[in-house]
């Protein structure tokens, strides 16, 4: 029993010193660079609380099978040497185990985030209010060309469906301009804080839909106060608020009056768009008997006053688009306007290691097989 515990002290350190040498030269390289490393699979790591048990297994364990090779005097076989291969029956065992826990690191997918040097950059910090309230539903006028992206066959384009695709077309354009979006309707809500990845921002806002917040409502005031609370954390010169609303204020906790003072006080001016002319409308009524989408007329009621006001109070803007052109326009010609600040911003980039751990798993995979096929071959 001693000489058995012995034994497996040996072969943990044994296998150590496999795993320390294997991952020795890695472990350098990636130490010069400052490696931050990141799990993506964090569960597999509880798998490697079955190392010590697999190596007692295939090491010691292997001892305990019953013998099937048969002699017909014992005697003589216990006088023979055992010889210097003996000494290395546990290795092929040693080896399968390291290979499993290189096997599963390789699982828990580490992954280096590497952080990359500061630029300078010049751009605008600005956040995007859309309106996500029921009126915007209702068709857009002048729908039609590439813009049904996404619509299924026999609907209209919706007021939604244009600014969506307004705005993503908006951010593809940019370049060092860090852009926020806010969503509101009876509340307002973060749907990301101005940023420089403009691919997330894309699919956050086409994944938008009329049915995330609650839209019996539209809280203009309560989406200005959140945007400016965003943009007081910057320190670019040019702050800018673009609001896209088909509606009235008839919502939330602060007034759009309230609200516009705390962004000139911020020094953050506003940009008001509003989608439509308040005259009548179509919106979707349900389906017809053969499942086809089924149009009524509606009106909803719209204050252009206030969103010039808005505007005019924080060395803003107000435009009013008729049609999707005019909304693009519109978001364009806001641009043309704005004073862009130099500022510093950092890219990340991530690269995978688990070929670090699998490749050596590999090699020990294959040392095993080649052991056990020639100098530490046993009989049955």
């Amino acid at each position: 029993m001693r000489t058995n515990a012995w034994r497996l002290v040996w072969n943990i350190l044994a296998l150590l010193g496999i795993l320390i040498l294997t991952l020795l030269y890695p472990a350098i390289d990636y130490y010069r660079v400052s490696m931050h490393i990141h799990w993506e699979n964090r569960w597999a790591l509880f798998l490697l609380i079955a190392v010590p048990w697999i190596l007692m297994r295939v090491t010691v364990g292997m001892d305990k099978r019953v013998p099937t090779f048969r002699f017909p005097a014992l005697a003589l076989v216990a006088r023979v040497s055992p010889g210097w291969r003996a000494n290395l029956r546990d290795l092929p065992g040693i080896l399968r185990t390291g290979a499993l826990f290189l096997a599963v690191i390789a699982l828990a997918r580490p992954q280096d985030i590497a952080r990359g040097e500061h630029a300078d950059e010049q751009g605008i910090d600005m956040v995007v209010l859309l309106d996500l309230s029921g009126s915007m539903r209702a068709v857009m006028d002048g729908e039609g060309g590439n813009w049904n992206v996404g619509v299924n066959p026999g609907q209209r384009v919706t007021r939604l469906d244009t600014a969506k695709e307004v705005i993503n077309d908006f951010i593809r354009r940019r370049r060092s301009d860090r852009i926020g979006v806010v969503v509101f309707g009876r509340s307002a809500y973060v749907l990301s804080p101005p940023t420089l990845d403009y691919q997330l921002l894309t699919t956050l806002v086409q994944r938008m839909e009329l049915e995330m917040i609650d839209g019996n409502g539209t809280a203009i005031g309560d989406a200005i106060g959140v945007g400016v609370a965003r943009l007081r954390r910057g320190n670019a010169r040019s702050k800018v608020l673009i609001v896209l609303t088909d509606g009235d204020s008839n919502a939330g906790m602060i007034s759009p009056e309230y609200a516009s003072q705390l962004a000139q006080i911020q020094g953050v001016k506003i940009y008001t768009i509003q989608i439509g002319t308040g005259d009548e409308v179509e919106v979707q009524n349900g389906v017809d008997l053969f499942g086809q989408p089924h149009y009524v007329r509606a009106h909803f009621p719209v204050n252009p006053a206030l969103l010039n006001s808005i505007a005019s109070q924080t060395g803003g803007e107000s435009f009013i688009a008729a049609d999707r052109q005019g909304l693009e326009n519109s978001m364009h010609a806001i641009l043309d306007r704005l004073e862009k600040t130099r500022f510093s911003s950092q890219t990340a980039t991530v690269k995978d290691l688990f070929m670090i751990f699998l490749a050596p798993a590999g090699f020990m995979i294959m040392a095993e097989v080649i052991l056990r096929l020639t100098l530490v071959r046993r009989f049955p």
